[in-house]
């Protein structure tokens, strides 16, 4: 149905479209924190248990909501029944329309945008990195050298990405070296978790994601570097999150000196080892062995992940600074990137 008929709909029974949004907002919400008690449920949704109650009765009583001490979670058919809606679910809340106005105001062929802020709610960022899943999923073909960058995003990504089968030669290998000091969002362990969804296998790098000239000059002529690099730099596939500057250089320990400079030449954003101003100009680029930015435009497919209004201006930076094909993030980002857009208009 399109979303024109949604409209017609909703004119003519304005209470059903209200259950009906409802009613995807709870499978949403299981879906992204499932096994889920029904008081932290109600608490997410922001309503009383006793509302909420009723219409879990409903999802379960039609076989799309399961049930056990752990808590909630979707039915099989539960989930492929989301994954159908979704499209409605966007139209009928106007994130169908606030991606495509996204979309025209970055020049990114295809943006998604999903519901919430995550800079508000942490769930969210499972709903980016679900939809990115999926979406990855589908545009995989045999072959694939997937590279991945590690983040909190891109980590939801590798986690709610459904298994595919049927999959040849596929690698998945991490764009850069480690970055922090959390196991579970390294590129490495990503590359992992995500290959073991596709089938495929995993190419590791264990290396610093900062380096000095010295040790990248000593690692370059390394063996062990010499045979994953190549891999790394003929990725077809690149699915990366988007750093904001001064954040992404404090992780990686920057000295008072490099902030300063950052801050001088007002970097607003980090990806694949360099720090783009507002204009998506390149102000400082870090020693780094691993993906550059001429093997990004080189690649078939490239996602970025991202959400939350404080990322506004780090997406809109990246966006000035190389192609990218599909953007995943939410309400939060999206409503602030046009806000931007329409405030340098004027």
């Amino acid at each position: 149905m399109e979303t024109t008929d949604w409209a017609a709909v909703q004119r003519i029974v304005p209470e059903l479209m209200g259950v009906l949004q409802n009613r995807l907002r709870i499978l949403q919400r299981v879906n992204a924190l499932a096994p889920i008690g029904r008081r932290a449920l109600a608490q997410a949704m922001g309503q009383s248990e006793r509302t909420l109650r009723s219409e879990l009765d409903a999802l379960k009583q039609q076989g799309l909501l399961l049930t056990s001490t752990s808590g909630v979670t979707l039915s099989t058919e539960g989930l492929t029944l989301l994954r159908q809606l979704e499209p409605v679910a966007a139209a009928l809340a106007g994130r169908s329309d606030l991606a495509w106005r996204l979309s025209q105001a970055l020049a990114v062929a295809n943006v998604i945008v999903v519901e919430g802020d995550s800079d508000v709610e942490p769930w969210v960022t499972e709903r980016i990195g679900s939809s990115a899943g999926e979406l990855l999923i589908d545009a995989i073909r045999d072959g694939d050298v997937i590279a991945v960058t590690g983040g909190t995003t891109v980590a939801a990504l590798a986690k709610s990405a459904p298994v595919r089968s049927g999959l040849r030669d596929i690698q998945v290998v991490p764009a850069r070296g480690t970055v922090g000091e959390t196991v579970a969002y390294q590129a490495n362990t990503i590359a992992a978790e995500l290959a073991e969804k596709l089938g495929g296998r995993s190419v590791m790098l264990h290396i610093p994601d900062s380096l000095s000239q010295k040790a990248l000059e000593q690692l370059l002529e390394d063996p062990y570097i010499q045979q994953r690099l190549p891999v790394i730099r003929s990725a077809t596939v690149v699915v990366h999150g988007i750093g904001d500057a001064l954040a992404m250089a404090r992780r990686r320990h920057a000295s008072d000196a490099e902030l300063a400079l950052l801050t001088e030449r007002a970097a607003k954003a980090e990806a694949f080892g360099h720090y783009f101003n507002a204009y998506g100009e390149v102000v400082y680029a870090m020693q780094t062995i691993g993906l550059r930015l001429t093997d990004v435009d080189r690649s078939r497919l490239v996602v970025a992940v991202a959400g939350g209004a404080s990322k506004a201006q780090a997406i809109a930076a990246v966006a000035q600074a190389y192609r990218i094909d599909v953007l995943v993030t939410d309400e939060g980002a999206a409503r602030r990137l046009l806000q931007m857009k329409s405030e340098f208009d004027m």
